[in-house]
């Protein structure tokens, strides 16, 4: 199934496509949350299918994130060893993890602001995975992917200066300003789709900037949900982040984003997203 949650930020009406079409779920669920996914949401509404309404006017709302602020946000460096290189670093012989606050996820489309004082505001694709049901201290990779509810693209944006050179050793001053995570358009289910088998790729106003697939990654998606699974509770709703493929502004081979960029990342299956970069509605001191 294809999940997507359509309308103004905050009024989002959750929608599940069925013949190409985008019919309301809202008999079945107020929204595509934590509680939805903990509830066997997912099975409940692959029965109620066929009944559900067409959303009239679904082609003419704003496309919001396909799953509603989650509990969590848990992501994986440098999981691509071309990206590690550009980086600087090694590759890395454990997960590396560090987590993004709940409040920056957006619409797959909505502009973004240019963090105030920021110079160095950086793009990554990434395939982003949700939760489906609560794991912890999985037996094995095979057991930790049974966990997903599905598959969704994600863009997760960073402030390089915030992150490596004013973090305090941590990643995530430059990992958390409003908007930082960009996530949809849809959620694909695990059975429509293969997570080690997808393209990634990104551009900057057209100009192509990462291509690559996931079968690079260096740790799979079982082998991080297992990882994570051994150190921390991932609850029904929680999106994880697996790491971005070489070809980042980090990389020195391509200038920052600023305002006035569009930026656009696609994973293959799950969408593309379009973002403008504006400036921040507070820089120079304007009234927040």
């Amino acid at each position: 199934m294809k999940l997507a949650r359509l309308g103004p930020r905050g009024q989002e009406v959750p929608v599940v496509e069925r013949a190409d079409r985008w019919c309301d779920a809202r008999p079945v669920t107020p929204d595509f949350d934590g509680d939805f996914f903990a509830d066997a949401g997912l099975d409940r509404l692959r029965a109620a299918l066929d009944d559900l309404p067409e959303l009239a006017g679904a082609d003419e709302l704003r496309v919001g994130p396909p799953v509603a602020r989650p509990p969590a946000v848990v992501c994986i460096g440098m999981n691509y060893a071309a990206h590690a290189a550009e980086s600087g670093a090694e590759p890395p012989t454990q997960p590396v993890v560090f987590l993004k606050h709940p409040g920056t996820l957006g619409g797959p489309d909505d502009d973004v602001e240019i963090p105030r004082g920021s110079t160095r505001t950086d793009w990554e694709v990434e395939l982003g995975v949700v939760i489906g049901e609560r794991l912890s201290y999985a037996a094995s990779p095979d057991e930790a992917v049974r966990h997903v509810a599905g598959f969704v693209t994600v863009n997760d944006l960073s402030e390089r200066t915030f992150q490596l050179d004013i973090s305090g050793g941590q990643w995530s001053k430059g990992k958390c300003c409003p908007g930082f995570t960009p996530a949809g358009p849809w959620l694909v289910t695990p059975d429509e789709l293969d997570p080690q088998a997808l393209g990634l790729r990104s551009w900057v106003n057209g100009e192509p900037r990462q291509d690559s697939t996931t079968a690079d990654q260096i740790f799979d998606v079982g082998a991080v949900l297992h990882d994570l699974s051994q150190v921390m509770a991932l609850e029904p709703g929680d999106l994880v982040l697996t790491g971005t493929p070489e070809g980042v502004a980090l990389s020195g081979r391509f200038p920052y984003l600023a305002a006035g960029d569009v930026c656009e990342v696609e994973v293959e299956g799950l969408g593309r997203q379009r973002q403008v970069f504006v400036e921040s509605l507070t820089a120079g001191g304007a009234a927040s």
